[in-house]
């Protein structure tokens, strides 16, 4: 939190973020703070600050006016926050899940999107787009503790794959085996039945 002079604050005022809205995630909480200063003017951002789950505006009696405003705009973004999608970073620090899941997760439906946001890039001008996602699914997810079942099921999947791969590679060698050997049997075939053929390998000819 940046310092203030507090000989200078006359004006404050908090709000308790729910449970339902920070789903236990610090992220998702620094998450809601930049949400909502987003929604602010830019001279009075920096006086909206967050303390665990707690929202502190923060100004000086000379900017009551200001504040009050401010105070307004809080207020409102507040309302239903609990609905506030999520975004990729917040629901890794939710679930507790790598970025790598993330994408496996989402791309075999376990984790279904919620819809994309594109955003710009800080001080740049190339834009990038992301799957966010429900806040209740999110909470039902982490209530359920399914994620370790999941990756129960992909490392038996994993292990299945490689014992396909495994025994696909073993057919392959056996059927070129198979193959180089049944050439070789009927070049002998072939041999045998030719007239004069072991006079000729007398000779030396074949040598």
């Amino acid at each position: 939190m940046p310092k203030h002079d507090n000989s200078r604050i006359e004006l404050l005022k908090t709000w308790v973020l729910p449970p339902a809205a920070t789903l236990g995630s610090s992220v998702r909480m620094k998450g809601i703070l930049l949400e909502i200063r987003a929604r602010l003017p830019s001279a009075t951002k920096k006086s909206l600050n967050l303390d665990g789950r707690e929202l502190t505006l923060m100004m000086s009696a000379s900017e009551k006016a200001a504040f009050h405003a401010a105070s307004a705009v809080v207020a409102e973004a507040l309302v239903n926050i609990e609905t506030l999608p999520v975004i990729p970073r917040e629901i890794e620090d939710i679930l507790t899940i790598k970025t790598s899941e993330r994408h496996r997760w989402l791309a075999d439906g376990r984790l279904p999107s919620a819809g994309t946001r594109t955003v710009k890039l800080r001080g740049r001008a190339r834009k990038i787009t992301f799957h966010v996602f429900d806040p209740r699914i999110v909470g039902d997810i982490l209530d359920r503790g399914v994620v370790d079942d999941w990756r129960e099921e992909d490392a038996a999947a994993a292990a299945e794959n490689r014992r396909r791969a495994a025994y696909k590679a073993k057919l392959t060698r056996s059927l070129r085996k198979t193959a180089k050997g049944g050439s070789n049997s009927e070049h002998g075939d072939v041999a045998s039945n030719l007239a004069g053929w072991e006079e000729f390998g007398r000779d030396g000819l074949l040598r």
